[in-house]
């Protein structure tokens, strides 16, 4: 009887695991009907589809102004503007990591809640970003996402390489560079970013193997080179990293200069991100920290970050006003490089150096979208740079990057049209994430989750303690 009885508990105990588990399918499969929406779809032609009714279903685009699904769950898109995800190409993520000395066994000593710091993204947007001094701990953080424990955005990593006796990933010879990349592809990186302290030998022979093993090279012009900038551009440089790159190699901030950089990087196919938002923050802080506590979406992240940022700012030690006038002269110089790249048809895609001091995840790429028109961007153009472009940089132009039938739902449903003002790309009614749907309510209540995180341990976490974790 016994036996009996426990059978049939395990019986009802499977059906109901069943039936949950099939109730679950159902409500993830069921689609999702933006009804009435105008979309900016950031095609090649881009033109607007007013009123149009869009289906997404298991994380992707299923239609555009087709028959639409019996049951679906509708959200009215009535005056609203749907516009792809944006792409951050240049961030530096926040993650796990041991700040004192190690040992076997040991492991990291600071650990981050992740859905926090992904938040920041979503809020604001951000639907892919390039990571370009990815750790092992990104990995973590994008399987975490990809397992769907974290809702947060597609994640590319790139192995940063440099020369000199630097800690990280050290290359001073050419075997050393060929064979640094090669390891970095079998650990999985998919880019290989290029640093400073490299010797023309060793920067030529890394962007040349990873050429052979299919990774695309994005970063600074090494020091080695300077004044024979012509030597940087070489197959497979695929992106510089900073207009600033291009102005250390400018002695004046000539537009000689600048028509020079330009030939090289259009006979060359090399990409700019000009991260014009760094700068400007570097600008700010050299005159004063007061601006730090005062940045959009600063109480968002964490507090050690925050605290590390007013405490600790090499932006503002030893400043002086030798030393701001020349950051508005470069500054400017970014500009009207910007501008001039733009004209000659050079790529220019969007990304912010994220995790500097002053430049917020997700925050500063609305930021760095404005800077862009402020340089003479169109704000179609500024636009079509952090999303369909950046796309295809990375190679995932048939994934996201516009509004089309079967790319991942990637979006973002706007309150205004960014088209007539580009500030509007911060009035975001809702994001769909890799096909999740997060409407204004979720994401103001993800974000008083993250503050009240941040304030309950904000006592926690000093920058000058940071060992002893």
């Amino acid at each position: 009887m016994i036996r009996l009885f426990l059978k049939i508990l395990v019986l009802i105990l499977l059906a109901s695991f069943t039936l949950n588990a099939e109730s679950k399918k159902v409500v993830s499969q069921k689609p999702i009907l933006i009804k009435n929406v105008n979309i900016i779809p950031m095609t090649e032609d881009n033109r607007i589809i007013r009123n149009a009714n869009v289906v997404i279903k298991d994380n992707k685009i299923l239609s555009i102004n087709k028959p639409i699904p019996k049951d679906v769950e509708i959200i009215d898109g009535e005056g609203k503007w749907l516009i792809p995800g944006l792409i951050d190409m240049h961030v530096h993520g926040f993650a796990d990591i041991d700040f004192g000395e190690s040992y076997p066994t040991k492991g990291n000593t600071f650990f981050v809640d992740n859905q926090n710091v992904m938040a920041l993204y979503v809020a604001n947007g951000v639907t892919t970003i390039l990571d370009l001094n990815a750790r092992v701990d990104n990995f973590a953080q994008r399987n975490e996402i990809i397992k769907g424990n974290v809702i947060g955005p597609r994640i590319a990593l790139a192995a940063l390489i440099n020369g000199g006796n630097e800690s990280g990933r050290i290359a001073n010879t050419a075997e050393d560079g060929r064979q640094t990349v090669r390891l970095a592809k079998a650990e999985g990186y998919e880019f290989i970013k290029v640093y400073s302290q490299l010797n023309k030998e060793t920067y030529t022979a890394i962007v040349d193997e990873a050429r052979i093993v299919g990774m695309k090279v994005v970063g600074h012009i090494p020091n080695d080179l300077q004044g024979r900038v012509v030597e940087a551009f070489i197959p497979n440089f695929g992106m510089v990293a900073h207009a600033e790159e291009y102005a250390k190699q400018s002695k004046d901030f000539r537009d000689e200069d600048i028509n020079r950089f330009v030939n090289l990087a259009r006979e060359n196919n090399t990409w700019l991100s000009p991260t014009l938002t760094v700068i400007k923050r570097i600008l700010d802080q050299a005159k004063s920290l007061d601006i730090i506590s005062r940045l959009e979406g600063f109480e968002y992240i964490h507090p050690l970050m925050q605290d590390k940022w007013l405490t600790s700012n090499q932006y503002n030690k030893g400043t002086n006003d030798e030393r701001i006038e020349r950051l508005e002269k470069l500054v400017d110089f970014n500009n009207r490089l910007v501008m001039a790249f733009n004209k000659a048809g050079v790529p220019i895609v969007s990304g912010t150096d994220a995790g500097s001091s002053g430049v917020i995840w997700g925050y500063s790429l609305h930021d760095e979208i404005e800077n862009l028109t402020l340089a003479g961007l169109t704000n179609e153009e500024a636009l079509v740079s952090t999303t369909r472009l950046s796309a295809s940089w990375l190679g995932i132009e048939d994934k996201i990057g516009t509004v089309e039938e079967g790319k991942f739902a990637d979006l973002i449903l706007l309150d205004a049209n960014p088209l007539e003002d580009i500030r509007n790309t911060r009035e975001i009614s809702g994001v769909f994430v890799n096909g999740k749907w997060l409407d204004k309510e979720d994401i103001n209540q993800m974000m008083m989750n993250v503050k009240k995180w941040n304030d309950d341990n904000k006592d926690k976490y000093k920058w000058k303690d940071r060992k002893k974790f």
